[in-house]
C-alpha cells in the first residue's frame, strides 16, 4: 500500500499546477504561446514616492496631501522578457531605469523647471532583474519584480549641529551598489496590454563619504525610496 501511495503523491505534485489552472479557468497566461515559449515587453510606471524616508519594504508614507522635500512624482521605465513556464504562470528579466523624485507636477504650470535635480537630489539609477507574474484570471495578475539597483551619485555637504561645514567629501562611485524589489497586481485589459497598482523598494545610500585629511572612509546616508503608483505594461 504505501509502495502505490508515493507514485500517487508524486503524480499529485506534478499535476497540481495544471490542476490550480483549470480551476482558474484553464490556461490564464497568454493562450497564444505554448508553454516554453516567451515574449518582449516594455512597462512604465508613475505615482507617489515617500521623500526618501523607507526604511525597510513596506513602511513608505505615501500621504498624497503631503510632499517630503518637494519629492512627490516619480516614474520607472523597464523592458525585459518572459517565458511562459505554465498555463498561468510566467518568469522572466527585465532593467531599466527609475527617478524617484526629480519631477513636480506642480512646475509644469508655473513655468519652473521640471527637473528638480539640482535643489532635491533625488534618488534614481539604473536596475536589471528579474519578474514574476501570475495570472489567477485571464483577466486578473499579481506579479513581482527584484534585482540589483545602481544608485545615483549624490553630491552634497556635511555640517556640524551649529552649522560648520566638516569638509567631507561624498559622491564617486563607491557604495552605490544596492537592489530593488516590489509587488504588483491589476487587470489584463488585453492580451498585450495591462495597468495595475504597483509598489516598488529602492534600498540604497548616498554612496561612500570621505574624510580627505585622514583619508576615512564611511558610509553615506540612507536614500531608501519607495514608489506606490500605476503601471502599465505592453507585451509583444
Amino acid at each position: 500500500m504505501k509502495k502505490l501511495l508515493i507514485p500517487a503523491a508524486i503524480a499529485a505534485a506534478l499535476c497540481a499546477p495544471t490542476a490550480f489552472a483549470q480551476s482558474a479557468g484553464g490556461d490564464t497566461y497568454r493562450p497564444d504561446l505554448q508553454v516554453g515559449q516567451g515574449n518582449a515587453f516594455v512597462a512604465g510606471n508613475v505615482g507617489r514616492t515617500d521623500g526618501g524616508t523607507a526604511g525597510r519594504f513596506g513602511t513608505g508614507d505615501f500621504n498624497v496631501f503631503e510632499s517630503r522635500d518637494g519629492r512627490k512624482t516619480g516614474y520607472g521605465l523597464v523592458g525585459g522578457y518572459r517565458w511562459k513556464l505554465s498555463q498561468n504562470f510566467g518568469l522572466g528579466v527585465e532593467g531599466g531605469y527609475a527617478d524617484l523624485g526629480n519631477i513636480e507636477v506642480r512646475n509644469i504650470n508655473n513655468g519652473d523647471d521640471v527637473n528638480q535635480r539640482a535643489d532635491r537630489n533625488a534618488l534614481r539609477g539604473w536596475q536589471v532583474g528579474g519578474n514574476a507574474r501570475l495570472n489567477v484570471t485571464p483577466a486578473w495578475y499579481v506579479s513581482g519584480r527584484g534585482g540589483f539597483f545602481r544608485a545615483s551619485d549624490n553630491n552634497v555637504d556635511y555640517y556640524n549641529s551649529v552649522g560648520q561645514d566638516l569638509g567631507l567629501e561624498s559622491g564617486g562611485s563607491d557604495g552605490r551598489n544596492s537592489w530593488y524589489a516590489g509587488v504588483g497586481t491589476g487587470w489584463n485589459a488585453t492580451e498585450n496590454f495591462s495597468v495595475g497598482v504597483h509598489y516598488d523598494y529602492y534600498r540604497a545610500k548616498s554612496g561612500d563619504v570621505r574624510d580627505p585629511i585622514s583619508g576615512a572612509r564611511f558610509e553615506g546616508p540612507k536614500r531608501s525610496t519607495a514608489l506606490l503608483g500605476l503601471q502599465a505594461e505592453y507585451t509583444f
